[in-house]
C-alpha cells in the first residue's frame, strides 16, 4: 500500500455553521433520559434468530433462481467462505501471491456480498464512494458520483470478480452448513446445502460483518397475514420496479408498515412514501440525519490523480473521521462530509485560537463541544424541514455523535410532510408492542396494513454463532469454535487462532479498524495471503498461533486498548453497543481493536512479514 501525505486539491473545505453555544449540561440530561426509556434487559438478545420458523427472512434469495448441481467431492489448497468485499479481497490477494487452487463459497447468486443482497429503493453508499470502493486504481475504474449507488458498487464487486479470475471455480448459491478440521488429513472439511465434501488445505472466514439479517423478536410475527420481507430480501414482485427503477407502482393501493429507521430505512423510506397508498414509519430512535450534496464525479480532478491517489484519500478520511484530534499532515480534508465535520470543526477553532498547546483534558472537552454542536446543527435542521412540530421532535436524534451511524438524505426528512406518511414513535414502549393478523400495535393502537417490511439491520454484535450463518466449526479435537471464543476473541493478530490451524478469520476481531471497513479487509486480505502463500511454499502442513504468541497478543491488545466502554453505555441502544448491552455488557461492533489504531497496525504486520520468519506460528 502506498503512503504518503495527501493530494491538494485546489478547493477548500469549510466548517459548518454549528450554533454559538449550547447547553451542555441539560443536553447531557436529555440524552441520559432518551437512552433509559429505551434499555432492554435482553440487549441484542431481543432479535430472534432467522432460522427455523424465520429461515425465509434469510434463506431466500430474490434475484437467482435455486443452484442445482451435483454434490462435489475435491481437494483444494484455500476455501473462502463468502463472495463479498472480505473474500473478494482476500481472493485477489491470493491470485497476486500466485494461488491457483482456490474456491469462493458464496450463499449468494454472485459476489457482492451486502450490495448483491441489499437491493433496496434508493440504496446508495453513505461513505465517500472514492475511498470505500477497493482495488479502483487496479481495475481502472472512477465511481460516477462522491455517494455510488448500490448498483454501481454491485457491479464494481463483480468486475473486481472477473478481473482476477474469481468466477472459476465460484460455488454461488452454496451455504457452509458445518466446518470441521479433519486430523488425519490435515485439511478443513466443508460441509454444505449441496452435500459437498471439500477438503481445503486453508480456510479463509470471509462473511463479512452485514451478512445475517437481524429480525426484531415482535411477539406474533407468524400471526401477520399480509406480506412481509426484510430490506435485505427487497420483494420487487410485491413492490414493483427494480434495483435501477424506484418507481414502485405495484403499491398505490398498498398500505404499508416499515419497522426501523437506520440506514436502510432512510434511503428507501422517501420511496415507499412516494408511491404506497399509505406508509406508517414505526420508530424506536431516530437516526442523525444529514443534507447530502452527492455531485458527479468531475473528470478533470480524476484525469489529475496520481498513483497511489486512493490509498493517499482513504489515510486521509482517517484522519480526519476517526482520529481524536485533527492533526499530523493531513492540513485539508479530502472528503469533507458529515464523518469529517466534528474534527473540520474543532480545527478551525484551534486555528481561530492560535493553535495553543493544550493538554489532552482540554483537547477532549473542546471536541466534546464541537460533538455537541453539531448534533444540535441536526437537529435544528431537522425543525426547519419537517412542518409539524410534534413529528419534528420526536425525529430529533438526542445522542453523541457516533453513538449510532450517522447518515445522509436530501429525500428522508420532506418525505413526513407528505399527507400519506404516519410517524409511529414506539419509544417510550421500547418498540413495537406486538403484531396481528391484520398488523402492528405500538402504543396501544392497531395499524391495520398489507405489507409489513423490517429495516433491522443485520447481526453485528450478536455471538458468532449466530453472525457466522454456519451451524458448526470444529477445529481440532472437536473443539468448538463458538466455545473457544465465548467469553471473547483469542487471536494472533486477529486473523488465526490457536486449535484451529489452517484457518483465518477477517473483520472486527483483535486487529486494526480503518476509517472504512473495505480498507480494513485489504490490510487483512494482503497478511493472510502472505501466510498462505509461505506456508505452501515451505510444504508445511499446518500453521497456527503458538500458545505464547496468542497469549502476547491478547495481552497486548488488553493493554494498548482505547477504553470506549464509558462513552458506549452512556449512547442509546443501538448495534454500535449491543443494544445498550443489557445482561450481557458492551460488546462493540469493532471487536477488540488495536488500540494505536490502524496505519500503526499495518506498520506492525508489515514489519513482521519483512522479516519472514512466520514469528508466533507453528509450523508442522
Amino acid at each position: 500500500m502506498v503512503r504518503g501525505l495527501p493530494q491538494t486539491l485546489n478547493y477548500t473545505c469549510e466548517p459548518t455553521n454549528t450554533p454559538d453555544h449550547v447547553d451542555i449540561p441539560a443536553l447531557r440530561e436529555k440524552y441520559r433520559y432518551e437512552r433509559d426509556k429505551r434499555l432492554r434487559k435482553e440487549g441484542s438478545r431481543q432479535y430472534v434468530e432467522v432460522s427455523d420458523d424465520y429461515a425465509s427472512f434469510y434463506e431466500t434469495d430474490p434475484h437467482s433462481p435455486p443452484v442445482v448441481r451435483a454434490p462435489l467431492t475435491e481437494e483444494i489448497d484455500v476455501a473462502v467462505l463468502g463472495g463479498g468485499f472480505a473474500g473478494l479481497l482476500t481472493s485477489a490477494g491470493l491470485k497476486r501471491a500466485g494461488v491457483k487452487s482456490l474456491r469462493v463459497i458464496e450463499m449468494g447468486g454472485d459476489f457482492g456480498g451486502v450490495w448483491y443482497w441489499n437491493r433496496y429503493p434508493g440504496i446508495s453508499c453513505d461513505n465517500d464512494a472514492y475511498c470505500y470502493m477497493p482495488l479502483l486504481e487496479e481495475v481502472n475504474f472512477m465511481p460516477s458520483k462522491k455517494f455510488a449507488d448500490g448498483v454501481e458498487i454491485y457491479e464494481h464487486c463483480r468486475r473486481i470478480g472477473k478481473h482476477f479470475g474469481l468466477y472459476e471455480g465460484a460455488l454461488f448459491g452454496t451455504q457452509v452448513r458445518t466446518l470441521r478440521w479433519d486430523e488425519a488429513l490435515k485439511r478443513w472439511r466443508i460441509a454444505t446445502n449441496h452435500g459437498d465434501d471439500i477438503k481445503a488445505r486453508f480456510v479463509v472466514m470471509a462473511a463479512g460483518s452485514f451478512n445475517k439479517p437481524k429480525l426484531p423478536g415482535i411477539p406474533g410475527i407468524k400471526s401477520f397475514k399480509g406480506h412481509s420481507f426484510h430490506t435485505s430480501r427487497w420483494d420487487y414482485e410485491y413492490t414493483g420496479g427494480g434495483p435501477s427503477d424506484t418507481k414502485l407502482n405495484k403499491l398505490t393501493d398498498k398500505r404499508i408498515a416499515i419497522i426501523g429507521t437506520g440506514a436502510s430505512a432512510i434511503q428507501a423510506i422517501p420511496f415507499l412514501a412516494r408511491h404506497a397508498k399509505h406508509l406508517y414509519v414505526l420508530q424506536r430512535t431516530p437516526s442523525p440525519v444529514d443534507q447530502r450534496p452527492n455531485p458527479l464525479t468531475d473528470p478533470d480532478w480524476a484525469k489529475s490523480l496520481q498513483p497511489g491517489w486512493q490509498e493517499q484519500r482513504r489515510a486521509n478520511f482517517h484522519a480526519w473521521a476517526f482520529e481524536p484530534f485533527p492533526a499530523g499532515p493531513y492540513n485539508h480534508d479530502l472528503v469533507c462530509d458529515f464523518w469529517t465535520e466534528v474534527n473540520r470543526n474543532m480545527a478551525n477553532r484551534l486555528a481561530a485560537m492560535g493553535n495553543p498547546r493544550l493538554t489532552i483534558e482540554e483537547l477532549l472537552n473542546l471536541r466534546e463541544q464541537e460533538d455537541y454542536k453539531t448534533m444540535e446543527r441536526i437537529r435544528r435542521r431537522v425543525a426547519s424541514i419537517v412542518k409539524d412540530a410534534k413529528t419534528a421532535e420526536a425525529l430529533k436524534p438526542y445522542y453523541r455523535f457516533l453513538c449510532k451511524r450517522p447518515t445522509s438524505n436530501e429525500l428522508y426528512l420532506d418525505t413526513f410532510n407528505l399527507p400519506n406518511v404516519t410517524l409511529v414513535d414506539v419509544s417510550d414502549s421500547k418498540g413495537v408492542e406486538r403484531l396481528t393478523e391484520k398488523g402492528a400495535v405500538a402504543n396501544g393502537v392497531e395499524y391495520e396494513v398489507d405489507c409489513i417490511i423490517y429495516a433491522s439491520g443485520f447481526e453485528i454484535t450478536t455471538e458468532i454463532s449466530r453472525r457466522f450463518g454456519i451451524e458448526k466449526i470444529e477445529g481440532r479435537g472437536g473443539l468448538s469454535l463458538f466455545d473457544h471464543w465465548s467469553k471473547g476473541f483469542k487471536t494472533l493478530h486477529g486473523m488465526s487462532s490457536r486449535g484451529f490451524p489452517n484457518q483465518f478469520f477477517t473483520g472486527f476481531t483483535q486487529a486494526g479498524v480503518g476509517a472504512n471497513v473495505s480498507a480494513m479487509y485489504e490490510q487483512q486480505a494482503q497478511h493472510i495471503a502472505y501466510i498462505i502463500k509461505e506456508g505452501l511454499a515451505r510444504g508445511v502442513q499446518t500453521v497456527e498461533p503458538s500458545q505464547e504468541a496468542q497469549d502476547a497478543w491478547i495481552k497486548t491488545i488488553r493493554d494498548t486498548g482505547v477504553p470506549s466502554e464509558q462513552f458506549l453505555q452512556e449512547c442509546t441502544p443501538g448495534y454500535y453497543n449491543n443494544e445498550g448491552g443489557g445482561s450481557e455488557g458492551i460488546r462493540t461492533v469493532f471487536g477488540e481493536p488495536y488500540g494505536p489504531g490502524f496505519y500503526a497496525f499495518e506498520k506492525l504486520i508489515k514489519e513482521w512479514r519483512e522479516k519472514g520468519e512466520l514469528e508466533g506460528l507453528v509450523l508442522t
